[in-house]
């Protein structure tokens, strides 16, 4: 085949790279991938690509959609996209949810000088973009916030007054342990350079789905903010995903970093699951008194009730982004009942062995419940909410 000649029937031929021409230098490389982290956003893909394509004229860029196996067909309608775009790809992930670490898989996946991450619902500004570029490359900042409360920001598109409640609290429990002032720590749209995230990358939790937060309390040193304003917008179509739950893990975020990350944050989550256990095991047996049953019988109802709260509330917060659903969460139902019944006889074991020894009630009683926990969050990781 000459060198002029056409590509053979079927193959598509590569779109010639920003910057290069025939008989010149080698092409540079791109200077900017776009993470999209995503979950049921197959109607939003294709008009937030050509949106980039609009901003970024001139810019050589890419944009990684990380789908989180969207039953609604996410991946499938970018692939489409990327069998005739080169500067689009994506990756499936399977067996693992969660916006912070699609992100960190995304940045990690890219060779481009610096990252942005944004949104797949068009609630973020993407004509920010060459803005945000513009700033990192001035050299005197290391990220730069696409901030909805500055002047001229807007949060407009963020729906109901809960949101904004939701939103706004999130804002101010951050601000209360950030290292440097930031208007809006509960964006998800900004850009660094990708050293600084790869600098960062070792130090994250990969925990919830406020990354921003994560990166400026893990950074090793204070990371020189800039914010750009920009109106989050109406999303497109969809449905937003900030609720009571995100709040919940955004929270165990916070106390994970303020410790130091000494204590994993999943089990400072599964521990306060628990003690919300103990709270509705007592009440079960004080409405069983009232009504007059007996102990045993009481203490039976009281037990499977609270087994069945935590496990609820684990799934929902504690492992959220490995959820249990359809036949697998009656499976590990019963398998966390199994666990924690184990746990249970390990703890007045223990207790036993620790009170012969020393006579004391409340040591031997405190230390058998420790270590009833971690037996029970850790076998519970291992079987229940396993990788799949």
């Amino acid at each position: 085949m000459s060198e002029n000649s056409p590509p053979p029937r079927g193959i598509i031929p590569l779109a010639q790279p920003f910057g290069s021409s025939e008989g010149g230098p080698t092409p540079f490389a791109t200077d900017l991938t776009v993470v999209v982290p995503c979950y049921n956003e197959r109607p939003n893909v294709a008009p937030l690509i050509a949106k980039l394509h609009e901003a970024l004229a001139g810019i050589a860029w890419e944009v990684v959609f990380v789908d989180d196996n969207s039953p609604d067909g996410t991946s499938e309608e970018v692939r489409a996209i990327a069998q005739a775009d080169s500067r689009v790809c994506c990756i499936r992930r399977i067996g693992r949810r969660g916006l912070s670490s699609a992100v960190i898989e995304g940045a990690l996946s890219s060779s481009a000088a610096h990252i942005a991450v944004m949104d797949g619902d068009l609630q973020h500004d993407e004509t920010r973009l060459p803005l945000m570029l513009a700033a990192l490359k001035s050299g005197a900042f290391d990220l730069v916030v696409g901030s909805r409360h500055v002047a001229g920001g807007d949060n407009a598109g963020l729906a109901g007054s809960f949101r904004v409640w939701l939103s706004n609290s999130g804002i101010r429990a951050a601000q209360f342990v950030l290292p440097s002032r930031v208007s809006d720590p509960m964006s998800g749209f900004f850009m660094l350079p990708r050293v600084t995230f790869e600098r960062v990358a070792p130090h994250l939790s990969g925990q919830g789905f406020k990354i921003l937060v994560d990166l400026l309390l893990s950074a090793p040193a204070p990371l020189r903010v800039h914010e750009i304003p920009f109106e989050f917008r109406e999303r497109h179509a969809g449905e937003s995903k900030l609720d009571i739950l995100v709040m919940v893990q955004f929270v165990g975020l916070l106390a994970d970093k303020m410790i130091g990350g000494v204590v994993p944050s999943r089990f400072i989550s599964f521990a306060s699951v628990g003690a919300v256990g103990v709270v509705v095991h007592l009440a079960v047996l004080t409405v069983c008194r009232l009504l007059g049953l007996g102990f045993s019988s009481s203490q039976t109802a009281a037990t499977i009730l609270a087994m069945i709260v935590n496990f609820s509330l684990n799934n929902s917060i504690t492992y959220r982004d490995q959820r249990l659903r359809g036949p697998a969460l009656w499976r590990g139902l019963l398998i966390f009942m199994v666990v924690c019944g184990l746990g249970a006889i390990a703890n007045i074991g223990i207790a036993r062995v620790i009170y012969m020894e020393n006579g004391q009630w409340t040591p031997a009683g405190l230390l058998g419940a420790v270590l009833a926990v971690v037996w029970n969050f850790a076998v519970s990781s291992t079987l229940v909410w396993r990788r799949r």
